[in-house]
């Protein structure tokens, strides 16, 4: 793949992920186990682009994907919880899917970045509130990020798929 496809296909993949906060934000949250919860369908992109392009690649979409979405629909709090459990979730896979254990799968490493996305927020709430007990809520966030991983893992299995399909064709 030349550099210009590559852009515009990088390009396309921060369009979708913009895309699917917007959607996301206008779904009702998860509040029946944790409230505040989200199924975090913009990292369908994040773990697609991690497969398809690499870490590097990834990174920048996710960075772009959070300052753009932060700055249209939401401020200051909404960057630092999501810049933070962003960075945090995107180098637990990174690491994880260098590592090519084969007992890990896609989903696998959706659920790890699920994880390290809620540890990454509970860092920045505890440091905003001044206190560590906040860290009791993790097992109710975690509950929920298994079954969204899982999902998420899935969709990006599916999507990697045909989009290593489409690119190989061109």
């Amino acid at each position: 793949m030349n550099k210009t496809s590559k852009m515009v296909l990088l390009a396309i993949m921060l369009s979708f992920s913009l895309v699917l906060y917007y959607i996301e934000n206008m779904l009702p949250p998860i509040n029946l186990i944790a409230p505040g919860a989200k199924l975090g369908l913009s990292n369908i992109i994040s773990l697609t682009c991690l497969y398809v392009f690499g870490f590097k690649e990834a990174f920048v979409i996710l960075f772009m994907r959070i300052f753009l979405s932060s700055t249209f629909y939401g401020g200051i709090s909404t960057f630092m919880y999501s810049i933070s459990g962003g960075i945090l979730s995107i180098i637990a896979m990174g690491i994880l899917k260098k590592l090519d254990l084969k007992s890990v799968s896609m989903i696998g490493i959706s659920v790890v970045g699920a994880l390290f996305f809620n540890i990454g927020q509970l860092l920045v709430a505890s440091f905003m509130i001044s206190n560590t007990k906040i860290f009791y809520y993790l097992p109710y966030m975690s509950f929920i990020s298994i079954g969204t991983g899982i999902f998420i893992g899935i969709t990006s299995q599916f999507l990697t798929e045909h989009l290593k399909k489409i690119i190989k064709k061109n």
